[in-house]
């Protein structure tokens, strides 16, 4: 499994805007072969700040499968408007399972 992170900065007081794009956007990733989800995190420090997380099952899903395909020219057309500067992407891959907290019975 894939994790895709992207750092979104949205032009200050398009926040509103900015998620009801995404609302539409979102719908674009869910049909390509090899998408598993995402999720959409607003930061709590940095009002603009937004970091989108989409798990695929391999590297080549997110960029020979959904760049290369139609949906992602009406991604980027719904999204980048609303952009203050290009987004920062990157791609990781799990080196440890998850740690869960240990709860006493």
């Amino acid at each position: 499994m894939i994790l895709e992170v992207a750092s979104l900065m949205i032009r200050p007081g398009g926040q509103a805007a900015f998620e009801a794009a995404f609302e539409k956007a979102q719908r674009l990733i869910v049909g390509i072969d090899g998408y598993l989800s995402h999720e959409l995190q607003h930061s709590i420090e940095h009002e603009h700040h937004y970091t989108l997380l989409i798990e695929w099952r391999s590297l080549e899903a997110p960029t020979l499968g959904f760049r290369k395909s139609p949906g992602f020219l009406r991604w980027r057309e719904l999204l980048q408007e609303h952009l203050e500067v290009p987004p920062s992407i990157e791609h990781f891959q799990a080196v440890a399972a998850p740690a869960r907290a240990f709860r006493p019975d």
